[in-house]
């Protein structure tokens, strides 16, 4: 049986959600060699308006584009959280963008303030959607870190790439910290 694994990316227009979805699509599908679906959506504001991608993975062909059950929800503002954390699969990830997301309905969840992490260590906010990525990428497992980094250099504008691969590298270790420390409390 195919395995299929299921991504949706929610937030708000202006959080880069669907380059977000692109890069990891690519990821997986150009640079992993996975089977890849990216569908997106979003309000008609160009900004704060509800925005989500979506991309399914597989090692096999796809025959149903669209997410069912997300096995992975990221949640980058309150709204989205509110809208799609009960899609979620059993067992699934849920991960917040703790700078923004404060009420969560459940207490599996992973929150991680990609928007602070964005502003403070790379300083520059915009870059959140790429932090999440990285942390994504690591606490999934969904795409490798190096096609991810690839499919990240190959999509963002020239001149940028110091930024973002910076930016990469602080969700990356961010989601390490996070699981290491979860390690810890555990034992």
């Amino acid at each position: 049986m195919a395995t299929r694994y299921e991504i949706r990316l929610a937030g708000s227009g202006g959080q880069g959600l669907i380059l977000a979805g692109i890069i990891l699509a690519e990821a997986a599908g150009v640079y992993d060699g996975k089977f890849v679906c990216q569908t997106q959506s979003y309000g008609p504001e160009a900004r704060g308006g509800a925005s989500k991608a979506e991309v399914v993975i597989s090692d096999a062909e796809i025959d149903y584009p669209q997410v069912i059950k997300p096995d992975l929800l990221l949640c980058m503002n309150q709204r989205s959280c509110e809208t799609h954390s009960f899609d979620l699969q059993p067992g699934g990830l849920l991960v917040v963008d703790s700078t923004f997301v404060h009420d969560i309905p459940t207490t599996r969840v992973i929150p991680l303030p990609f928007t602070r992490i964005a502003r403070e260590e790379v300083g520059r906010e915009q870059t959140a959607n790429i932090v999440a990525l990285g942390a994504l990428a690591v606490l999934s497992g969904a795409v490798s870190l190096n096609s991810l980094k690839t499919a990240v250099l190959a999509r963002i504008p020239p001149g940028t790439e110091e930024l973002n691969q910076k930016a990469l590298d602080a969700g990356i270790e961010a989601a390490r910290r996070y699981l290491a420390e979860k390690v810890e409390k555990s034992q």
